[in-house]
């Protein structure tokens, strides 16, 4: 028999505004104390060097972290030009030193190349695995890491500042997988230098955005109620680039069931016939989503069941 899971059913998202020097598990671990919620997870990691947007899942929207981890992101990033380091960001230890320093010109002639897809090779000190070992792990003990390139997409990528000859500031969109240390590392190289990320933020994480993030260091409100509704966002936020599709209580209940049901049969019949073959969608019981389902041939199928107390 399963052990019970200790803590509440608690179900939902909360967007936590991550400072320098903590870790995302270290995140996870501090609003699912605050929350007392009985399971949390995060949908996209960011480095202890980086700040910003770390969505945090609890309950049942943990089974919707891969939609926000396959989304797109923003950063805003700091390049500090002629210094490559070990971990393409400053924690690492000095590779390699150049003297030249690109002008404004010379950068934004280069921004074109880094757009679309792009192939890009990861850091060597990453989570990738290497013959079954963490590329970092590799790294660290000394031993030659070799990652092969491949394909990103950046959806747009701007000069935003030149505080100093040393120094260049960008934001980037991007898709899932992409490294903004490879990233500033392969700009450096492109305007004939070498080059690191000086200061790393994430400003959106998918839906998620900094106007609804709650600072790391109010977390102590997430422990009462009000706080808690506060900063909670229902599961659907993480879903809204999915078609909503209206179900009745009897056609949720077949879903949760395991059951198809046949689309010629569905009341939201001006929706349903709107829906492509193999297209997923958000099965909706009022403002509540129920399941992710697929459009299989002539049949609702659910593919995702969310455990939810009705509204």
């Amino acid at each position: 028999m399963a052990r019970k899971r200790k803590g509440l059913p608690v179900d939902g998202w909360i967007a936590v505004d991550k400072p320098e020097g903590v870790t995302s598990t270290q995140v996870v671990a501090m609003v699912r104390r605050q929350t007392n919620a009985a399971k949390a997870g995060h949908g996209g990691t960011l480095d202890p060097l980086a700040s910003g947007i770390l969505p945090i899942a609890l309950g049942e929207a943990t089974k919707t972290v891969s939609y926000v981890m396959d989304g797109e992101k923003t950063y805003r990033f700091r390049v500090r030009w002629g210094e490559s380091r070990t971990s393409d960001d400053r924690e690492g230890d000095i590779s390699e030193t150049h003297p030249h320093r690109p002008d404004r010109q010379a950068i934004l002639d280069v921004l074109p190349r880094f757009l679309g897809t792009i192939q890009q090779i990861p850091p060597i000190f990453s989570a990738l695995k290497v013959d079954g070992e963490r590329a970092y792990d590799l790294a660290r003990a000394g031993e030659h890491v070799e990652l092969a390139a491949r394909p990103v997409q950046i959806h747009s990528l701007d000069l935003d500042d030149m505080p100093d000859a040393d120094h260049a500031d960008f934001v980037v969109r991007c898709g899932k997988g992409t490294y903004v240390r490879s990233l500033a590392r392969d700009l450096a190289l492109a305007v004939g230098t070498v080059g690191h990320v000086a200061l790393l933020r994430r400003t959106a994480c998918g839906p998620f955005v900094e106007s609804a993030a709650i600072p790391l260091d109010n977390l102590g409100l997430l422990s009462d109620g009000p706080g808690l509704q506060t900063y909670l966002l229902p599961i659907k936020t993480a879903l809204d680039d999915i078609p909503a599709l209206a179900l009745t209580e009897a056609e949720v209940r077949r879903l949760r069931l395991g059951q198809p049901v046949p689309v010629t049969e569905l009341a939201d019949q001006e929706r349903a016939s709107r829906l492509s073959d193999g297209e997923t969608v958000r099965a909706m019981q009022g403002d509540q989503v129920a399941a992710l389902a697929r459009i299989d041939g002539a049949e609702l199928r659910p593919v995702r069941v969310f455990n939810l107390q009705p509204l």
